[in-house]
């Protein structure tokens, strides 16, 4: 984890301000996606740089996720800046009680390491009286924090989670109310006040801001957040929550707001396997379905059940063409195409490191919005990191306390 300090008060407004000119600055370097081009915009710029890049392969550029800042001039000084921007400290660790027996079964082994260096976080001046547990799901993470003399309420939308939380908490006796409810529904309001310390972790896009706007309405005393999945929002362009963010230039789309969710450091071998066999297999068709349609545009596709990846690569291609309304003519080499698809990808993938630079960037960008947000509602805030990133690059964690 990182050695420097975590982020409050007014540091929270200048790292803002320092970065905000920075990702707006380069946004030709990282808007476009490579997946959608045949050619970056940004390439006759940098061409030495372009033809290094296009001549890496595929496990050059996994090699390099570690080490984004492995390019070769003129981005060297970009990614020191985008690296130095982005950084974060740790939260102090104020030491956990003891977890209760037996509360970490049937709970995976990397979500409950999560749950732990969650908890051990939370810092707050006044002691808790009563958790609420935002998007709880089985409310793991509300009957970690539960010490004596405190009450939990956890509100989840799936009835199954609710029922299996309920029943999970009358068995080990612990004072837990699992409420069958859509936070998203003007009725949630009645859940939250004064009383209320409200924990989420990993709570998705507008679930998590509708729990920040709420909690500041209802004056909840503390709040706790890990956010996740920005991208997961109704509005079809990024809405800023402070006032900071209300003034920058920058616009974002929906597809601006998935690049910090691109990065995946869990994901297993078998998985990023089958991710890249889908990926260059979009990749061939897509060359494929320009030279088809006569046009140079690409054209999206929807995701495919995993079975479609066992389906010879003509079929495949057949296949979805049909679903995108179009009829594929003569016989085109599949074998050449598939191959064709492949080198693609290893361009793609290395491209791509241009753009990464801005990954975290623009989640801290993100995140110091919801920060200076609840500073906006008169609530001290700090901002760091809860945990290491490869347990989960989602590891910005917001801590928020009224008097």
């Amino acid at each position: 984890m990182s050695t420097t300090a975590f982020l409050q008060d007014e540091q929270l407004l200048e790292r803002f301000q320092a970065l905000d000119p920075f990702i707006c600055r380069h946004q030709h370097l990282w808007r476009p996606r490579p997946f959608m081009h045949l050619r970056m915009p940004w390439e006759d710029q940098y061409p030495d740089l372009s033809n290094w890049l296009r001549q890496r392969s595929l496990k050059d550029a996994e090699a390099a996720e570690a080490h984004l800042e492995a390019l070769p001039a003129p981005l060297f000084e970009l990614a020191a800046r985008s690296r130095q921007l982005s950084e974060i400290g740790v939260l102090p660790d104020v030491g956990l009680h003891p977890a209760g027996h037996r509360l970490d079964v049937h709970v995976p082994g990397r979500k409950w390491q999560q749950i732990e260096a969650f908890t051990q976080r939370l810092a707050f001046a006044d002691q808790p009286r009563h958790w609420l547990d935002w998007c709880s799901g089985k409310g793991h993470l509300g009957r970690r924090l539960l010490q004596p003399g405190q009450r939990l309420t956890c509100l989840e939308y799936d009835a199954e989670l609710v029922a299996a939380g309920q029943s999970l908490s009358d068995h080990h006796h612990l004072p837990a109310l699992h409420v069958h409810q859509d936070v998203l529904a003007p009725d949630s309001v009645h859940y939250l006040d004064i009383d209320k310390s409200v924990v989420a972790l990993h709570a998705c896009g507008d679930l998590h801001v509708r729990l920040l706007q709420l909690a500041s309405r209802q004056g909840c005393r503390q709040v706790a957040l890990a956010p996740c999945c920005y991208n997961r929002t109704q509005a079809e362009v990024y809405r800023p929550l402070s006032s900071a963010a209300a003034d920058s230039s920058l616009e974002l789309t929906l597809s601006d707001l998935g690049l910090p969710m691109s990065e995946a450091v869990t994901s297993s071998a078998r998985v990023r396997r089958q991710r890249d066999r889908s990926m260059a297999r979009r990749l061939g068709f897509d060359l494929l379905q320009r030279e088809q349609r006569r046009s140079d545009d690409y054209l999206p596709t929807p995701s495919l059940p995993v079975s479609w990846l066992e389906k010879p690569f003509g079929q495949y291609c057949r296949d979805l063409a049909e679903l995108k309304g179009f009829t594929v003519e003569d016989e085109p080499d599949w074998s050449e195409l598939e191959a064709a698809g492949w080198q693609r990808l290893a361009q793609v993938r290395n491209l791509e490191r241009v753009r990464n630079l801005f990954r975290r960037p623009l989640e801290v960008w993100l995140v110091l919005d919801r920060a200076l947000f609840l500073r906006e509602q008169n609530y001290r805030v700090r901002l760091g990191e809860f945990c290491e990133r490869p347990l989960t690059p989602r590891n910005l964690m917001i801590l928020a306390e009224r008097d």
